[in-house]
């Protein structure tokens, strides 16, 4: 049987991958997009194909579907896009997830949340397994997406407990590849379009902050295999590789001009120090790990972003 999948935020950078695979795979796929930071082209490829159906639809406000599947990945991911309109961000966490909660129960329906490696804050503990509660500020720039992702969780486990909802919630961390923003303002994507640019490379603090970076590629897989999972409790899905900052911005420039200056700023309030995911469960679970080179990712990434060069 042919399962019937909605993809909320499919137009956007994971959301576009997913409705790849999912219709690659001979499944049927309704994607609803706002396009708030989701970009049609995206998914103009598949826009006319039999399996494929496009609704503009802001989640805040209830929809009515008829679906097997739900893939809840609608939100703005990167803090220059969430903090944009930190009041706006909430909303469409809690009332999205509400509503898709809502939508899931009536039809029975499984249902994935795209949670965020950011409910475990600035980390006391490293690496984060998912049995760590954070250490977010509840009240800082970032809380909006920070809390609002957290409030998501506990809203999907309590629709577990008091309505039987088949749930999946996945914690995805740092990611990166084709179909990101230009304008986003994650770092690889900032030190790629700046290089192209012929910028100095910007980097905020001393750049000793880490992060783990995870391509796509990987990251879809994840997901796919998570929903087809029966686990039912928090995981993380990231690549447990950790850079510096400054060891990304360094990789970066020596790929595209060597010559550039790179240069620094204040550290933006609440940038988590160090951010590496503990895997262990996914690979017990679904049997996962990252397969793609960090190298060959930025390849692939870099020469996406030679193609958009008219938008950049």
């Amino acid at each position: 049987m042919i399962r019937r999948n909605l993809v909320t935020g499919g137009a956007g950078f994971l959301g576009s991958h997913l409705v790849d695979t999912l219709l690659e795979n001979g499944e049927e796929v309704i994607c609803i997009d706002n396009y708030s930071t989701g970009n049609k082209g995206n998914i103009e490829k598949w826009i006319g194909h039999k399996r494929f159906e496009l609704i503009r639809h802001d989640i805040t406000v209830p929809i009515q579907l008829e679906i097997d599947q739900i893939w809840h990945l609608a939100c703005p991911a990167s803090p220059v896009h969430y903090q944009a309109n930190p009041i706006k961000t909430a909303k469409t966490i809690f009332l999205g997830t509400f509503n898709m909660l809502g939508l899931a129960r009536r039809l029975n329906a499984k249902l994935l949340l795209a949670s965020t490696s950011e409910v475990y804050g600035d980390s006391l503990v490293h690496p984060q397994s998912e049995d760590y509660w954070g250490n977010v500020n509840p009240v800082g720039v970032r809380s909006c997406y920070d809390e609002g992702k957290r409030l998501a969780e506990a809203l999907c486990c309590d629709y577990q407990r008091m309505h039987n909802v088949d749930i999946r919630i996945m914690r995805i961390f740092n990611t990166y590849g084709p179909r990101m923003l230009p304008n986003d303002g994650r770092v690889i994507s900032n030190f790629v379009v700046q290089a192209l640019q012929e910028k100095s490379l910007t980097v905020y603090g001393e750049g000793k902050q880490t992060r783990s970076f995870c391509f796509v590629d990987d990251l879809i897989k994840g997901m796919v295999l998570l929903m087809n999972s029966s686990y039912t409790e928090p995981m993380n899905i990231g690549n447990p590789d950790e850079y510096s900052i400054l060891d990304i911005a360094e990789i970066i420039r020596s790929k595209i001009n060597p010559t550039l200056k790179i240069i620094h700023k204040p550290l933006p309030s609440d940038d988590p120090n160090r951010r590496k995911p503990d895997i262990s469960l996914a690979k017990e679970y679904l049997d996962w790990h990252p397969k793609i080179n960090f190298n060959k990712g930025l390849d692939q990434t870099i020469n996406y972003f030679k193609t958009q060069t008219i938008n950049l």
